[in-house]
């Protein structure tokens, strides 16, 4: 029996999350501590990480195609090789042992936080060039972006947003808000995949999956409201409240 005092803690970690991803990606920078401070085995709380993630970002996502914000296309393509890749990736997981896999998280995460200290006028309008690629070409990236960055989702997970829509920015040349689209719909198939994964071997608390599930669908459906509005410039100003999360998070796992 999960106590009140767990959903006390996850669910508004988990709706802020949603309202984060959806805006910028990263949310499993917050969700997926959420699950281990309250004591889940870290295999437990990656499952139900996973299966939550899932139902915000199809709200995410929806929302976005809804409001015209994505090319639809490309993210499919995206999304297929996501489904590919986070297979691969989760299979690998379930083999991994628990310490060696919450190491490859704390490792995972500084990468975030490197490519945007970095990359300074990242997410500035017209700061990147338009591709003039085919439409092929862009199809392969597109398939590319989703197979490598689903096998790290389906393996590692936190920051997977935040990589794919910085991915289809830099590689494609896309604005932010139609890259937050994208990576969206990529992320979704990802997530679907390595939820599927953990469920067939019961690696899900769904006592908690269904509450955090409604509180994370409400967050990514504020966040997506909040991302819209806004355009570019909120896209880029959440992610360095990504970054910020990220070295808060650094700091207090040192300490």
């Amino acid at each position: 029996m999960v106590g009140l005092k767990l959903y006390a803690i996850v669910c508004p970690l988990i709706f802020l999350a949603g309202f984060v991803d959806a805006v910028a990606g990263g949310g499993g920078m917050i969700s997926l501590p959420a699950y281990l401070l309250v004591g889940l085995p870290v295999h437990i709380a990656s499952g139900t990480n996973k299966v939550v993630n899932a139902t915000g970002t199809a709200l995410a996502s929806w929302r976005y195609y809804k409001t015209g914000n994505m090319d639809f296309r490309l993210a499919v393509v995206s999304a297929v090789g996501a489904l590919a890749g986070s297979t691969i990736g989760t299979r690998i997981a379930l083999y991994l042992d628990a310490a060696v896999f919450q190491t490859i998280i704390l490792v995972a995460l500084p990468l975030v936080a490197l490519i945007l200290f970095f990359k300074k006028d990242f997410g500035k309008e017209g700061s990147l060039p338009q591709r003039n690629w085919s439409r092929n070409a862009n199809m392969a990236a597109s398939f590319a972006i989703g197979l490598v960055i689903g096998g790290y989702d389906g393996m590692v997970g936190p920051g997977t947003g935040t990589f794919m829509l910085m991915a289809f920015t830099l590689v494609l040349g896309m604005d932010l808000l139609t890259a937050t689209g994208c990576a969206k719909v990529g992320n979704l198939a990802s997530n679907v995949a390595s939820a599927a994964v953990w469920i067939l071997n019961g690696q899900v608390l769904w006592s908690l999956a269904v509450p955090a599930a409604a509180c994370s669908m409400l967050g990514s459906y504020f966040g997506t409201k909040f991302a819209i509005r806004g355009g570019a410039k909120k896209i880029r100003g959440m992610i360095f409240v990504v970054l910020g999360l990220l070295f808060i998070k650094l700091l207090l796992d040192l300490i």
